[in-house]
């Protein structure tokens, strides 16, 4: 027989046995329950299709289970930050590890300060998993929180916080390198708006510490900030056609690449007869489009274990020993850099 809502007293009448015996089984609190008696409960608990009420789960336990990921982003209306492929990537990696441990992952933007206290207040998350974080006015209100928050690719220090980050100056100066070490001279450098404290200066310090170096001047106009929708990656193509030297370019984003690839294509530029590219990420994009591209490898999916790791770690009230894990980046040669 199959009950629509089956209820805890549903099972208990089944079984024959207390409705406190049989949500102790539920939650995992079945020390004082003889096998058989657990045995049958887990039987009767399958034949009705009973789903545990979360919300009463969370009011007894106070813990509701569900971990948020707060994108901490000023967003255009015409676009939204999980159609970077490095992005949904990351939020399935955690996603996954939570689920293998028994929470569940929401998903929210939040603008400002206000925005996050008023997303506090109306949903019970245990954790907060945060990218975009700068030293602002909003880090100040994260300070004063005793929620545990895990911090994403954040170069902001704070002994309450963990971090898990990436080798940023590393990998771009290893991708500057890369086309120097192929004879490029003229490299321009493309990336979304470049913040002070930020994952992109870093890799924009990163592909000027190449250039200076290998004696290569830098030079500011070689230095193009666009957005990674398709519009403006074309816009920015048709900037990259107009120098007539320019035979290199290091793009802080796979996607980005790719897109500006597309239209460099569409202006006849080829790739890499005409101009080098390489990215940074290696997502699985970068083996689907021609040429195949040169990128910036960084473990997505080991970035987000570690991520859980450090939240499991904080809900059961322990201290990290490290609470900082930067991962190595290392360059994948493909087919969108040649040799001058």
């Amino acid at each position: 027989m199959f009950y629509v809502m089956a209820t805890i007293k549903d099972i208990a009448q089944v079984t024959g046995v207390s409705p406190t015996t049989v949500s102790n089984v539920i939650n995992g609190k079945a020390g004082r329950v003889s096998a058989d008696t657990i045995s049958k409960i887990e039987k009767a608990i399958e034949d009705l299709g009973y789903v545990p009420n979360m919300s009463a789960r969370s009011l007894v336990s106070n813990s509701s289970k569900v971990i948020a990921m707060v994108n901490h982003v000023v967003t255009r209306n015409d676009s939204n930050f999980m159609e970077d492929p490095f992005h949904s990537s990351f939020t399935g990696a955690i996603e996954q590890t939570l689920r293998e441990h028994g929470y569940y992952l929401m998903l929210r933007t939040v603008e400002t300060s206000e925005e996050l206290m008023a997303f506090l207040r109306n949903w019970n998350v245990d954790g907060l998993f945060f990218t975009g974080i700068f030293k602002d006015q909003f880090f100040d209100v994260l300070s004063v929180l005793t929620i545990p928050i895990v911090f994403i690719d954040s170069y902001v220090r704070h002994p309450n916080f963990c971090n898990i980050g990436l080798e940023d100056f590393n990998g771009s100066y290893t991708a500057a390198k890369y086309l120097i070490s192929h004879g490029h001279k003229r490299i321009a450098f493309a990336s979304p708006s470049i913040r002070d404290g930020g994952v992109l200066q870093e890799r924009f310090l990163g592909y000027k510490a190449a250039l200076t170096e290998s004696s290569i001047p830098f030079d500011k106009d070689l230095v193009f900030e666009y957005e990674m929708d398709m519009s403006s990656c074309l816009n920015l193509s048709l900037e990259l056609v107009k120098i007539p030297d320019l035979t290199g370019l290091v793009v802080t984003a796979d996607i980005m690449a790719a897109g500006i690839m597309a239209g460099l294509n569409k202006q006849g530029v080829r790739v890499p007869d005409d101009i080098s590219v390489v990215g940074f990420d290696d997502i699985s994009l970068c083996r689907m489009i021609t040429p195949n591209l040169t990128t910036i490898h960084q473990d997505i999916t080991l970035k987000g274990k570690l991520a859980v790791e450090f939240m499991l770690q904080r809900l059961k009230g322990e201290r990290p020993r490290e609470t900082e894990v930067i991962l190595p980046t290392y360059l994948v040669e493909r087919e969108s850099v040649r040799t001058l």
